[in-house]
């Protein structure tokens, strides 16, 4: 046999089709296409037709004119600023316009015998393990850059900005959103398309991405010169958040749990007596019958429309929770589950959820199951003018999180469980739209790609109240903006363990309550002690409730500290309507990093406890107890002025400022002037 024939039996081939490069090797059948500017989308799969999902992607605005080149030896496409090789053993290599490398298959491969690299362990960048019976356990290896840092990835309750060394679970929990998108410091962006359960480990030596079961690799990339231009490029190909309304930009009051319309009218009564600003008042869980009854629990609630009509007319807006488990012995159980409308459980009696009753969630990777509880929602609470939803457990949360014991209409959660958030949010987003609604936005636990697009506003989840979990908080909802989602926000205070008459709670709601000041949404919430009296014991009522938690529940200098924040806030209203234009029409982050605003200044790529909220404002949140002073760096390539003392520094060094406990530390760019009411 010659060689070359030899080397057509151990290698693949290539060609070109349409505007794509593909590539084939015994079952493998792999394309490379444009999809976007200066971007790539490659797909792989070893089946007898390549799955038609698209998951987080969407057409894109614009996209460029591929140079695609075919050889005997291996195939070049080049879209804008990015290109990518594929040789004869398969291995894909991505440079920018540069010819810098970007990220590379790591593979170490024996088929290699005509090349110059032969290696004996046989390791492969991308490895389809067969599941028997089934489809594919997926894992796809890249060269690892050690000096490279990565920043998005969603949520994540630990303290890092820089995930460059993290190992992190591609799945949801609650307070833990996995959105695969992540932007390296080399120039590139990495879209994991793929909502199956799996794990990233962004090692020293070695990137892997794993899915444990699915039927394709998907992965988008993009080559920019800033991360402003990669985050722009990826808003195209994932959708971008709706324009905020006006309303939701200032400040929303909530607690864990107003028990009855009263008390809640009352709490709204009060705020405007003291004339302090609020746009939106909540109202919590088990306000209804049973789960999966989506009403209001006459009981406590006898009369929301009128309830609803004084709230407006005071300028407030209801939110109201809604929550996708079913319980058995609610209204709608048995017709949702003869539909087929809940998910099911593999094996075992069918429970997802056990927390105050059995309970199933509502299928919302089924269009049916999505278009059934709109129409209650509708009937019950949007026909009564509440016009933004609390869409609360969206992870969904589960009594044990054994993602291989569920399946969705879609398909077994471990293979498409992570986009259930996102179609969560489709059930209320397209309902509300086909009401004519424009603007819309609805509170979520969880996010995946592409959930922005639905007008998800993404909290942190059920997180504790302590000095570490508030620093937690810093990095995740950096790292959310830096993974395409705009709108992100905490519980102010965090949620579990604050007792309201514990003065170290205090010291943290004042420095959190800062903070929330300059996220792109300000919510107080949380579950406060000492726990009040049950108001009643049936229905909605047997949940219990926390501890007052309004701005006025604590002590005077806490209440003079916080209702000055409401109101600077609320002065604010100008600025960060511009900050949500360029999020709606850019996909620019609200609060993002330091470097996304200066990425020549190296050093500014090195602080993690810092941010810019908008283009001219920058944050230092304080983030340890008993902290009165710190050190603020201030990126190079701009004028920074103290704006308490109006003090004024050259960027590029760092800064001492006091930072006494009514006073968090705030510079701006240039010649914006913030005005401290």
């Amino acid at each position: 046999m010659a060689a070359q024939d030899e080397i057509r039996e151990v290698f693949g081939y290539f060609e070109k089709k349409g505007n794509a490069l593909c590539y084939r090797y015994e079952a493998e059948r792999l394309i490379i296409e444009p999809w976007g500017e200066n971007s790539l989308r490659v797909r792989a799969a070893k089946l007898a037709e390549m799955p038609a999902e698209d998951w987080a992607l969407i057409p894109p605005e614009k996209t460029g004119e591929p140079v695609i080149t075919v050889r005997e030896d291996g195939g070049e496409i080049v879209n804008g600023k990015i290109r990518a090789e594929i040789n004869l053993i398969g291995k894909i290599t991505f440079y920018n316009q540069k010819n810098e490398v970007l990220l590379e298959e790591y593979v170490r491969n024996r088929k290699d015998m005509f090349g110059s690299t032969c290696s004996s362990l046989d390791i492969e960048g991308r490895e389809f393990k067969a599941i028997i019976g089934g489809d594919y356990r997926l894992a796809v290896r890249f060269v690892s850059n050690p000096n490279e840092k990565i920043y998005g990835m969603g949520q994540y309750q630990q303290p890092y900005l820089d995930v460059k060394g993290a190992d992190l679970e591609l799945a949801h929990r609650n307070s833990q959103a996995s959105v695969p998108f992540a932007v390296s410091s080399l120039g590139y962006g990495f879209l994991w398309n793929n909502p199956a359960v799996g794990r990233v480990n962004f090692g020293k030596n070695i990137t892997t991405w794993e899915a444990y079961s699915t039927k394709k690799l998907d992965y988008w990339i993009t080559a920019g010169d800033t991360p402003a231009e990669i985050e722009e490029a990826y808003a195209d190909v994932t959708g971008k958040v709706p324009m905020m309304p006006d309303y939701a930009m200032g400040f929303w009051q909530c607690k864990l749990r107003y028990q009855t319309q009263e008390e809640l009218l009352e709490v709204a009564r009060e705020y405007k007596r003291r004339n302090l600003p609020i746009s939106i008042i909540v109202v919590d869980f088990f306000h209804w019958p049973l789960q999966g009854e989506w009403k209001f629990d006459p009981v406590y609630w006898p009369d929301p429309d009128a309830m609803i009509a004084e709230l407006k007319e005071m300028g407030i807006e209801l939110m109201v929770s809604i929550w996708p488990t079913v319980d058995y012995r609610s209204e709608n159980f048995n017709e949702m589950k003869s539909k087929g409308l809940l998910i099911r459980v593999e094996s075992g009696y069918p429970i997802s959820m056990d927390f105050m009753g059995n309970t199933l969630h509502y299928d919302s990777t089924n269009p049916e199951a999505r278009e059934y509880v709109w129409n209650k929602a509708k009937q019950n609470y949007y026909s009564k003018g509440v016009k933004v939803f609390w869409l609360d457990e969206a992870e969904p949360e589960y009594a044990y999180y054994d993602f291989d014991h569920y399946r969705y209409h879609l398909g077994p959660d471990v293979q498409v469980g992570n986009i259930y958030p996102v179609m969560y949010a489709k059930t209320f987003f397209e309902g509300m739209q086909a009401e004519g609604q424009e603007n819309i936005i609805n509170l979520l636990r969880c996010a995946w790609a592409g959930s922005q697009k639905y007008g998800a506003l993404v909290w942190s989840g059920d997180i504790k109240s302590s000095f570490p979990s508030m620093k937690n908080q810093v990095a995740a909802g950096l790292n959310m903006g830096m993974a395409g989602i705009p709108w992100w926000t905490t519980d102010i205070g965090g949620f579990f363990g604050a007792n309201v008459n514990d003065p170290d709670f205090h010291e943290l709601l004042i420095r959190w309550f800062q903070y929330g000041a300059f996220c792109p949404v300000m919510r107080l919430h949380g579950y406060r002690w000492p726990l009040q009296p049950q108001f009643g014991t049936t229905g909605g009522a047997e949940c219990v409730s926390g501890a007052p938690n309004e701005v006025w529940s604590y002590t005077d200098q806490v209440y003079e500290i916080l209702s000055y924040y409401l109101k600077l806030r609320e002065a604010m209203r100008p600025y960060i309507t511009e900050c949500m234009k360029a999020a709606h029409e850019k996909g620019t982050p609200v609060m993002r990093p330091l470097f996304y605003d200066a990425p020549q200044d190296k050093a500014a790529w090195e602080v993690e406890d810092e941010y810019m909220f908008g283009p001219d404002i920058l944050v230092k949140p304080i983030t340890d107890q008993g902290c009165t002073k710190t050190m603020v760096y201030l990126p190079a390539g701009a004028f920074w002025s103290n704006a308490w003392t109006g003090e004024t520094f050259a960027g590029g060094q760092w800064v001492s400022t006091a930072a006494p406990l009514e006073q968090i530390p705030l510079f701006t760019k240039n010649d914006y002037k913030l005005n401290l009411v």
